[in-house]
């Protein structure tokens, strides 16, 4: 199988020589336009990914198609994304896993509603509620755009507009993943559904939300409960000069685990 070329309608990174990333949506006859000059898309469609294109400016610009990770990072946002770090310990310790049925809360901007349809694969579903319109309609767009640039459709994504609160329609799933300022108030009636054993996993920014879902949790009868957060330090590799970058990302977000036990 021949490497698949870059198509009109794909959305690419385009990296400058300071390595800064430039997110576009190739179309024929457009333009890319920046302070080092413009590149026509047409350039571009028809090359082979890894390829370098010079703007009419001079520089070199390399275009590759993104990873999940950056595609979150440069995505349109409504709500704030779920940074890359955090999405990795979120299936890691939630255990998200091939042929899963997930339920998200809310979906956001829809970051982490990629992540779980990748890892659940095409024999897995992924149904994330939003309550807000205006983040649901950007969660749609982002998901669409994701997997439209690959040739395919999201036919393992469900994305519905409503309040979890009250409960779900679901019967059984294998994990609920609640990314909301107040989980511990769906913390029964929408953590019904659940299988026994089941993981709940809560994703949270400070530690009076972390106090209220863990009493919550243990009020409701879940079992190992565990509390984590992850940083990650990123390093500078020139010759002799070996350190620490000088920035980082530091605290995102509180990952909550908790497994449902039965009465």
């Amino acid at each position: 199988m021949g490497q698949r070329l870059l198509e009109a309608g794909e959305r690419v990174l385009l990296i400058d020589p300071k390595e800064r990333r430039y997110l576009i949506s190739l179309g024929t006859g457009k333009q890319f336009h920046s302070h080092l000059g413009i590149v026509e898309h047409d350039q571009l469609i028809g090359a082979p990914e890894g390829s370098r294109v010079r703007t009419t400016g001079g520089s070199q610009l390399l275009v590759l198609r993104p990873t999940l990770a950056e595609y979150t990072l440069k995505m349109k946002r409504g709500a704030q994304v779920i940074y890359p770090k955090d999405v990795g310990l979120i299936l890691v310790y939630a255990d998200i896993f091939e042929g899963a049925t997930v339920v998200e809360a809310g979906s956001g901007s829809g970051s982490l509603t990629l992540a779980l349809a990748r890892a659940v694969g095409e024999h897995g579903r992924v149904i994330s509620y939003e309550l807000r319109e205006d983040h649901h309609e950007r969660a749609v767009e982002n998901v669409n755009a994701w997997y439209e640039g690959r040739g395919r459709k999201p036919t393992n994504v469900e994305l519905r507009l409503g309040d979890v609160f009250d409960g779900i329609p679901e019967e059984v799933v294998d994990r609920i993943v609640l990314d909301m300022p107040e989980p511990w108030r769906a913390v029964g009636p929408s953590t019904e559904p659940l299988a026994g054993g089941g993981i709940l996993c809560c994703y949270l920014p400070t530690v009076p939300q972390v106090v209220h879902t863990v009493e919550a949790l243990r009020r409701d009868g879940f079992g190992f409960i565990d509390t984590l957060e992850g940083l990650v330090r990123t390093w500078n590799i020139d010759g002799q000069s070996v350190r620490p970058d000088h920035r980082m990302v530091a605290h995102t977000g509180f990952i909550i685990t908790a497994r449902k036990l039965a009465d």
